[in-house]
């Protein structure tokens, strides 16, 4: 397996879907397969927050939703957990800044999809050199998904790193209604948990959050 090229990357970031059982209102398999039908490109498993699952209940939700991209050619990566991906054979990982350093990273998944996220010139260079196939960078919007207290950067980030030379994706409260912005910024793709996991027909919010995607991008 060859490493993915930027052209790719970016075509594959357009609508990237971030869920775990916590973040859904239904049954996440059944959420997984709205979202495939209404149009995501890239899918990332997240299993955090109070109530998440662990250990093999972790892992057996993971094969599921890991058979389901898998058999639509859904990229399938997995957040921070390397040896998780590695056990379900993921297509790649995504790691933040607090964990296991990149080029660490890199090494062990070899050629498979490395994001990172960044919030600074300095760490965005640091994950350049260690390989990172794209950038997630953020958070764009104010979110409640995640309960560090990164500055909302709104799209001034994504302006500084777009002619970084490595794909992007935005982070953080994006929806089909600012969508349109963060790709005006230069983003390559948006990455959603609840615009898409908590509503109420999961693939018309996929096939919306599409639709704003193609026509904000200049």
């Amino acid at each position: 397996m060859s490493r993915i090229s930027p052209e790719k990357m970016r075509s594959l970031l357009k609508v990237y879907f971030i869920a775990g059982s916590t973040n859904c209102l239904q049954d996440p398999v059944t959420v997984l397969e709205a979202a495939i039908r209404g149009g995501i490109t890239i899918f990332q498993y997240r299993e955090k927050g109070e109530g998440s699952l662990c250990d093999l209940e972790e892992q057996k939700l993971g094969k599921r939703l890991r058979k389901i991209c898998k058999e639509n050619d859904i990229p399938f990566i997995v957040n921070d957990d390397i040896e998780l991906a590695l056990e379900l054979d993921a297509d790649g990982v995504h790691i933040g800044q607090e964990d296991e350093d990149a080029a660490q990273v890199r090494r062990k998944i070899g050629d498979r999809i490395l994001g990172v996220s960044v919030h600074n010139l300095e760490e965005a260079e640091k994950a350049k050199q260690a390989g990172a196939d794209y950038f997630g960078v953020g958070p764009v919007f104010p979110t409640a998904t995640k309960t560090d207290t990164r500055a909302v950067q709104g799209a001034a980030m994504i302006e500084e790193l777009k002619d970084f030379g490595v794909p992007i994706v935005g982070i953080g409260g994006i929806n089909a209604d600012n969508a349109e912005l963060v790709m005006t910024a230069g983003a390559d793709g948006v990455s959603v948990i609840t615009a898409i996991s908590q509503a109420e027909d999961v693939k018309e919010a996929a096939a919306r959050l599409r639709d704003k995607i193609q026509g904000g991008k200049i």
